[in-house]
């Protein structure tokens, strides 16, 4: 007889994403969350934005120190980019904040797993290529920046972070303009269950075996990889899902293709370059 399969580490992918799904039925929004409590005061919504979508990815990484508050200002105020794409991640003590990767090794001047760090901790970390020298915001200060300017994309690099995320966006009423990213259909079904607006990230490899006709019910952006092979490309616009975006796009022949066959987004390092700078300023 076999051995028995040994269960998964509690560090695998499966196992983080069952953690962040366990109980997630009860915690569905409350009523005072509904759409009546939604910021409106400057009209952003995902439902208004135009018909072909630029998002400044990790805030223009190309233009700009990456996920830095000084860069997300800079493609803010340029009007270049219609969204503000940042990542998101959780140290230990449940505090979110913006970074992309989970070490603080290769954008800041300091070392080691983002997770092993506190609140008091984050405040002495300083970002590379920032003048002055800039500590990485808090999810609650672009939040509190940005919220109901622009729509903001968020990706959720921690799907335990997602219960955490929900009450910081519902709190300030956001969930019309915030996009929730995973590279997770599961993490994506859960955002959509917790209220929030989904949008499911996927590789270049994973599209030639999916059917993404099968999120459309839970998935308001579908996140593809420029580098798709046009039938994976073109199924996905054919999806349902109502906006399909390709990244990390950042030439014109890259941003061209992908229009030619059908997407209506481009995320971008380069929001400024791809589109001429073009767009109105905003203050």
């Amino acid at each position: 007889m076999a051995p028995p399969t040994p269960p998964a580490p509690l560090t695998s992918p499966a196992a983080l994403i069952a953690l962040a799904l366990a109980g997630l039925a009860a915690l569905l929004p409350p009523p005072q969350w509904g759409a009546g409590q939604e910021r409106a005061a400057a009209g952003v919504t995902i439902d208004t934005l135009p018909r072909l979508v630029y998002t400044a990815h990790r805030g223009g990484a190309l233009e700009s120190p990456e996920n830095s508050m000084s860069g997300l200002t800079a493609a803010y105020r340029g009007g270049a980019a219609s969204v503000l794409d940042v990542d998101v991640r959780m140290l230990r003590d449940g505090t979110l904040v913006a970074m992309h990767d989970s070490t603080l090794d290769r954008t800041t001047f300091s070392r080691g797993p983002v997770r092993e760090l506190d609140a008091r901790q984050w405040r002495e970390v300083r970002l590379r290529g920032t003048r002055p020298a800039e500590r990485p915001p808090t999810l609650a200060e672009v939040l509190d920046r940005f919220g109901g300017r622009v729509v903001l994309m968020l990706e959720a690099k921690d799907p335990r972070s997602l219960e955490r995320l929900a009450a910081m966006v519902h709190g300030r009423g956001l969930t019309a303009s915030v996009l929730v990213n995973s590279r997770h259909p599961e993490v994506a079904r859960a955002a959509h269950a917790l209220g929030l607006r989904a949008q499911l990230w996927r590789s270049a490899r994973q599209l030639r075996t999916d059917d993404p006709s099968r999120w459309r019910g839970y998935v308001d952006v579908l996140d593809v990889d420029h580098r798709a092979r046009d039938e994976d490309l073109r199924r996905a616009v054919r999806s349902g899902i109502a906006r399909v975006w390709a990244h990390t796009v950042n030439t014109e022949q890259d941003r061209d293709r992908a229009l030619r066959l059908g997407c209506d987004g481009i995320i971008t390092d380069a929001p400024r370059r791809l589109t001429g700078a073009g767009g109105r300023a905003r203050g």
